[in-house]
């Protein structure tokens, strides 16, 4: 898979950045996703001045940090954006600073006791399907504000938001009613268990524009920062 040399990356991460401001929004936190990409394209990602990164793949994360130099591993705020079973979260514990796809109250328990080992509090974020298919992971928008009440007693992780992935086949105005759905998700959440969910993790190259408009403050770059995915046969 081709790697961008160093300037590259930064150019592809100022158009982003600067599509952002023009919609006259400053507050949200962009996600360079580094999936699929060898590790020398995270490297010249961060050389380039990116230091927050989204991972999909529990294995893939973990090889990239043990290869990386300590300046890396001590600099970068990781994300781990893809499905997470429990028996995988041992391994991304020690170092991930905020998971995106808990959808389960047995996650977060696990999240927290792997934290809790490591003598830390990680942030997460709760994974709800807005658009209805069946493909897509997370909980049920009716079951959210239960399954987070549910974790309000865990000491090392915190909800500090919603996350969603629009629907494959949605168009951009059904993609706009996912993301509006989150929002009002979240506020309503926010309103009936007197809590602070700031974060709102929603949008992607393809929609990111979107998501924007209805109030996200995080977005999960992949293609757009790192050119498109060479997938083997």
């Amino acid at each position: 898979m081709a790697v961008l040399e160093v300037n590259e990356y930064k150019n592809n991460y100022n158009e982003i950045l600067h599509s952002i401001e023009s919609n006259k929004v400053s507050k949200v936190k962009i996600l360079s996703v580094s999936k699929s990409h060898p590790v020398e394209a995270l490297v010249n990602a961060y050389d380039s001045g990116l230091l927050v990164f989204g991972e999909n793949y529990v294995q893939e994360m973990v090889d990239k940090y043990e290869t990386i130099s300590t300046e890396m591993k001590n600099n970068i705020e990781w994300h781990f954006i893809g499905s997470l079973q429990t028996n995988k979260v041992k391994y991304i514990a020690p170092f991930v600073n905020c998971i995106h796809s808990v959808s389960k109250l047995k996650l977060a328990k696990e999240i927290d006791k792997r934290a809790k080992e490591n003598n830390r509090t990680i942030d997460i974020l709760l994974q709800v399907n807005t658009s209805g298919e069946d493909s897509k992971s997370g909980c049920q928008p009716d079951e959210a504000e239960e399954v987070i009440k549910s974790s309000l007693d865990l000491e090392n992780v915190k909800f500090i938001g919603l996350m969603t992935i629009s629907g494959l086949e949605s168009t951009d105005e059904e993609r706009k009613e996912e993301f509006k759905l989150l929002r009002k998700i979240r506020d309503g959440i926010e309103i009936n268990l007197s809590i602070d969910l700031p974060e709102l993790s929603m949008g992607m190259t393809s929609d990111y524009h979107e998501a924007i408009e209805e109030g996200a403050t995080m977005i999960r770059i992949g293609t757009a920062i790192f050119g498109k995915r060479e997938y083997t046969k």
